[in-house]
């Protein structure tokens, strides 16, 4: 192909978790850092993990120092009353030097285009926003430069979606899958009364508890029993979606998805033909040495398309990170069951 003729190659968005996370995928290549708070605003509010104010501030001048922009994900629901929360949150990212917020409220949308016109909005992933018209709304109401698309997509959805669009699309291409449109899950808040959209918690560690039955451990969440596991079985982290359950029949399976992480490095070049602007990394709740790794696969992934060469050698470096040890292209293909 004419090098006039290629696309812009793809941007590489990664997550950061913590101050030495952030540090990690600047330095291992990436292009962008997402990070949150520590508090309920941000879709990641795990214990440890997060940034406070002056965190954020001094992790925007290590990136910035090296060319690498961050962006501020502030992509969890307001609870009523409380609003001031997260208009906060937004205000402390742009004292920072944020280049870019991830948002996802309505409010919180209002807040940043009213309050700070001159900062740059993204729009979560927990928006669940996938067709045209959901998306012209957001534009054309709050100014947003670009769309994080939910994971239910296939490649040649996502290339009509661009054609009908005027502004920029990101994709998760690796970490973890959830089986349900993002924003719209209730199976946590069910088990534990703390819904992941509001107070950005999905299966909350609090309200976990691993016992040994009969020789197996068995994994709870909120007091019901999501997965057991024999002595030579790996133990995942109980989500209910992930869980494996018996049916009346006495069928029993992992009804609402397989516990497999999503692996896209094969479909970076048709995902940058469908019109992709950007492609994303998920893990904030990773350590710095699994964010390095993932990073250094992906951008040398990103440059071997870039450079229109093929990106199946990667797949032996991304292997050993996958959740469940075993991974899958979700909705990118159709191939899920």
């Amino acid at each position: 192909m004419d090098a006039s003729l290629r696309p812009d190659p793809l941007e590489l968005v990664c997550p950061a978790g913590t101050p030495a996370a952030l540090r990690a995928a600047v330095d291992a290549g990436a292009h962008s850092v997402y990070c949150g708070f520590r508090d309920e605003t941000n879709a990641r509010n795990f214990p440890g993990l997060n940034f406070s104010p002056e965190e954020l501030e001094a992790g925007v001048a290590y990136a910035h120092a090296r060319g690498v922009k961050v962006l501020v994900a502030i992509n969890t629901f307001a609870r009523p009353g409380a609003v001031e929360v997260w208009r906060d949150s937004v205000d402390a990212a742009a004292i920072a030097g944020a280049d870019a917020l991830i948002l996802a409220d309505l409010a919180v949308l209002d807040h940043a285009a009213a309050h700070h016109p001159e900062l740059r909005l993204h729009l979560s992933v927990q928006a669940a926003a996938g067709t045209p018209e959901a998306i012209h709304f957001y534009t054309e109401t709050f100014g947003i430069k670009r769309v994080v698309l939910p994971r239910v997509l296939s490649v040649e959805e996502i290339a009509r979606l661009n054609r009908e669009v005027a502004i920029e699309t990101e994709v998760f291409v690796f970490g973890g899958l959830c089986v349900m449109a993002e924003g719209r899950c209730l199976l946590s808040s069910y088990a534990t009364g703390k819904s992941p959209n509001r107070v950005g918690v999905c299966s909350p560690p609090s309200h976990v508890t691993y016992g040994d039955e009969d020789g197996c451990l068995t994994a709870r969440l909120g007091g019901f029993t999501i997965d057991r596991y024999g002595a030579d079985e790996p133990a995942g982290y109980p989500t209910l979606c992930k869980g494996r359950f018996r049916t009346d029949n006495d069928y029993e399976d992992h009804l609402f998805g397989d516990p497999l992480s999503l692996n896209a490095a094969t479909l970076l070049s048709g995902l940058q033909a469908a019109g992709v602007k950007a492609v994303k990394i998920e893990g904030r709740q990773r350590g710095k040495a699994y964010t390095a790794q993932v990073v250094r696969a992906f951008r040398r992934a990103v440059e071997l398309v870039a450079q229109n060469r093929a990106t199946d050698d990667i797949q032996a470096l991304l292997a050993p990170l996958s959740e469940g040890g075993g991974d899958t292209t979700g909705a990118y293909q159709k191939t899920w069951r």
